[in-house]
Parts: C-alpha cells; structure tokens; sequence
C-alpha cells in the first residue's frame, strides 16, 4: 500500500489497520505498534508478547514472526514500512531462546521441521531490504540473542544480560549464531562467547561490537516496571527514524552495497548508479541550494 507524502492521522491508521489484515483472529504472541516515518511510510515495531514464558520462541510466535516478515519482504522496500523494530512487551526477558517444554514434547521429525521453520524465519529476517533493529533491555539468550543477530542494528540497555549456553546442554545455537557472530565480532570473540556460553552485560557487549548502541538504564529504572524497555524502545524508535530521514532508494541502495562489501568497488557502483537519475537526488540538490529540508518521495 502505497502511503502519501504526508500521510494524515486518519490515512495511516488506515494504513496500519491494512497491514495487520494477515495476522489470524487469535490472540497473537507480538503485540504491534507502528510510527510515522518521515517523508513517508511507517516503522513497525513488533513487541515479543509471552511473559510467563519469557518471550521463548514457540511455534506460534514463529510463525506470526514470519508472516510479518513475509509482508514486508512482499514490499519490495518500496512499501510502507521503512523500518522495522523487534521489541519485547514485558520486562521479563527479550526473548530466553527455544520454548524448552514445547521442545520436549515434540517428536525427531517436529524437531527438525521447527528448526526449518527457525532458520528459514531468521534467514528472510536478516535479508530484507528495509533497515532493522533489535531493542534489547534484559535478558537474550541462545535462539533470543540469535534473534537479534539476524537485524540490521541491535540497542542495547546497560540492563541487558545475552549469551549463548547452547553448549552447556551439549548442544551447539542452531539458528544462525556460529556464522553471523564471527561475522560481527571477529572469530575469536565468537568462539570466546560460543564455547564457554557465559553471560555477558550490555556494557561488554558494547564493547565486544555485539551491539551498536549502549542506552544507560540507572538502577532505580530497572526497577521501575517498563522503564527500561521503554526507554531502550525509544532510543530504539528515533534511530529508526533518523535512517528514514535519509532518501529511500538512497537507503535501499546504501544496505545493497554494505551488504556486498565483499565485492568492493562493484558493488557500490552497481548501487551508486541506481540513484544517479531519482528524483530525490535531484530534490536534494534542489533543497540545499533553496537552503531548505529535502522531502523525499522515494523515487
């Protein structure tokens, strides 16, 4: 659904209301807000919703997870969500891996067709083409971290606890964690954090590269009920929104070319001259000269 340059309060609730047409009348395990982006477009957030489980990654939450991830990749990038932020909806946990005792009831061949599920969600997660973002303020553990390894941007509060015990349940993480932690930190910080499957704190996860922003949570806030999940959402929302402020194709073509770093020089141009001849370049040059804001449309 395409949303105007300007989208009144009327016409995005419209358009909010449209893009949970696939959600299934059930209550859902995420819970969804959204945002006025600027210059057009919303941000999704999908807020993780089972406290009493510790946001843990049932069958259900995946698959209302990829039905989400699935509209926004029929999108194209040129919808209406131009980010998406992951969330939890309670001060519980982030998320606190795999549903142990839904896995525990499952026979080899559920076992192994959740894990399809888990990898595929988690792979088209991480391939979309719209800037996302892991709002992180307690607890990620195992699949819960491998979650959040799977978005553009991770947030995290200095409230926050991630790890990966997979190990200590002579297991190994299984969705993703042991090719795209190496890839975020480097190798041996990987095999640092995967095979002694210890804890680490927002601050050291800062430090090790793990997240791209640190949000000081005081003690007396992690205290209070929500204030540090609110307060790392909000951090989390206003990076969303200070990408989007940035030209759409620019941003599209901008995640392109990082995303093919491997390929230097080629990748970039192919990039730089899909925006040679959009209109926002040209708005841009336009608005500087006019000494103004530029109000992009995405083409």
């Amino acid at each position: 659904m395409r949303v105007s340059l300007r989208p009144s309060l009327l016409q995005y609730q419209r358009y909010a209301i449209t893009q949970k047409r696939f959600l299934s009348a059930d209550p859902s395990p995420i819970v969804v807000q959204h945002h006025l982006a600027p210059h057009s477009g919303g941000i999704r957030v999908l807020l993780l919703d089972r406290p009493a489980n510790r946001n843990a990654l049932s069958r259900r939450l995946i698959a209302d997870l990829r039905k989400h991830i699935q509209h926004i990749k029929d999108e194209g990038g040129v919808g209406g969500t131009r980010a998406l932020i992951i969330a939890s909806n309670n001060d519980n946990a982030f998320c606190a891996g795999a549903d142990l005792k839904e896995r525990k009831g499952m026979s080899q061949d559920e076992t192994k067709q959740f894990l399809h599920d888990l990898r595929s969600t988690f792979r088209e997660l991480a391939s979309l083409p719209i800037p996302t973002i892991s709002a992180i303020s307690s607890t990620a553990l195992g699949g819960g971290l491998e979650l959040g390894l799977c978005t553009t941007f991770r947030v995290f509060g200095s409230s926050a606890m991630v790890g990966l015990p997979e190990t200590r349940l002579a297991i190994i993480p299984g969705a993703g964690a042991t090719y795209r932690l190496p890839a975020l930190i480097g190798a041996s910080r990987a095999r640092d954090l995967i095979l002694t499957g210890r804890r680490v704190s927002g601050a050291e996860a800062y430090f090790l590269g793990l997240c791209n922003r640190l949000v000081e949570v005081l003690p007396e806030e992690q205290k209070a009920e929500g204030k540090a999940r609110g307060k790392v959402l909000d951090v989390s929302v206003q990076l969303a929104k200070d990408i989007c402020e940035g030209g759409p194709v620019a941003l599209r073509e901008a995640m392109r070319a990082v995303n093919g770093w491997q390929r230097g020089e080629v990748s970039e141009n192919e990039a730089y001259d899909n925006i040679l001849n959009t209109e926002d370049r040209l708005e841009a040059l336009k608005a500087f000269a006019e000494k103004r804001k530029p109000v992009f449309k995405g083409r």
